[in-house]
């Protein structure tokens, strides 16, 4: 009998299995969504639904350049274990060669887009039936240069941290100090003058109380004071500055001068360090082993 997409759907939404897998299962049962659904189970390709509560804040980073286009993503698995699984790299490089050609702006958008004979959700639900973990799609970003602009890419560990950058003049080997510097130095912007004032005046607002309560300033003009108050902001917020770091191999040396004398400037960077901000599960063994002995 002819599968139809509804019954492929009601069954996808059950087991959370891949499309075709749901397909497969249905052929094979002759339309009987109970016997597709043991048929599934049975090849271990009902699993991905049982997973979702799961926390996945290992994984792995990676950049794809094509041509003027690059594309950075983050994928997490349950362990460091899974992220150096041959099927769990091969979901990386296909995530991002479906991702770079694409309009998606969202996680929800990439999922949708077609990948192979399915989605890339479905390549997703297949892996985590297959590998046997929760496997999410994090984030990603896709970046566009000018053809005058150049690409740095940095991996570090082994994808555990990314970084990319748009560098305008210099040449590739500035582009990718670069990059070397956004991994290592972690910069939240470019300059000053990409930082948003709510930032700058917040910092400001602290310095001034802390100023106007040392009694060691209290009878310095108040010109003084204002000198004071600008000097610590420009200090406390030129770390979060690229320009202003220190550059990693020279720390005579500042990040705007190195760029300045190869006649070049940095125009965007992507960070990604992977499980950063993911509250991660920890485990009380001791607990577990007392556990296991009450049984």
């Amino acid at each position: 009998m002819a599968v139809t997409a509804s019954q492929v759907k009601e069954l996808r939404e059950l087991t959370g299995a891949g499309m075709m897998d749901c397909k497969k299962a249905l052929t094979a049962t002759e339309g009987d969504i109970k016997k597709a659904i043991d048929w599934l189970r049975e090849n271990g390709l009902a699993k991905a639904a049982k997973k979702e509560s799961r926390i996945a804040a290992e994984g792995l980073s990676r950049i794809l350049v094509e041509g003027n286009k690059a594309c950075i993503v983050e994928i997490n698995s349950e362990t460091d274990f899974v992220a150096k699984n041959d099927k769990f790299l091969a979901l990386l490089d296909e995530t991002l060669a479906t991702l770079i050609n694409s309009d998606a702006k969202t996680v929800e958008e990439a999922l949708a887009l077609t990948c192979g004979e399915a989605t890339l959700n479905d390549a997703f639900i297949n892996a985590v039936a297959t590998i046997g973990e929760k496997i999410t799609l994090r984030r990603f970003e896709n970046i566009v240069k000018a053809d005058d602009e150049v690409f740095g890419t940095y991996t570090h560990q082994g994808g555990r941290i990314t970084a990319v950058t748009v560098v305008k003049g210099g040449d590739a080997q500035v582009a990718k100090n670069m990059a070397m510097q956004v991994a290592s130095m972690n910069p939240t912007y470019i300059s000053r003058a990409y930082m948003p004032q709510d930032v700058v005046d917040h910092e400001r607002s602290i310095q001034e109380s802390i100023v106007a309560n040392d009694e060691s300033l209290a009878n310095k003009p108040e010109k003084v004071k204002k000198g004071i108050v600008e000097g610590r902001v420009s200090k406390s917020l030129q770390e979060m500055c690229l320009v202003d770091q220190e550059f990693f191999l020279d720390t005579n040396t500042k990040c705007g001068a190195y760029l300045k004398e190869n006649n070049a400037e940095v125009l965007k960077f992507v960070k990604y360090t992977v499980g950063e901000g993911i509250e991660k599960k920890q485990d009380d063994f001791a607990a577990e082993v007392a556990a296991m002995a009450q049984k």
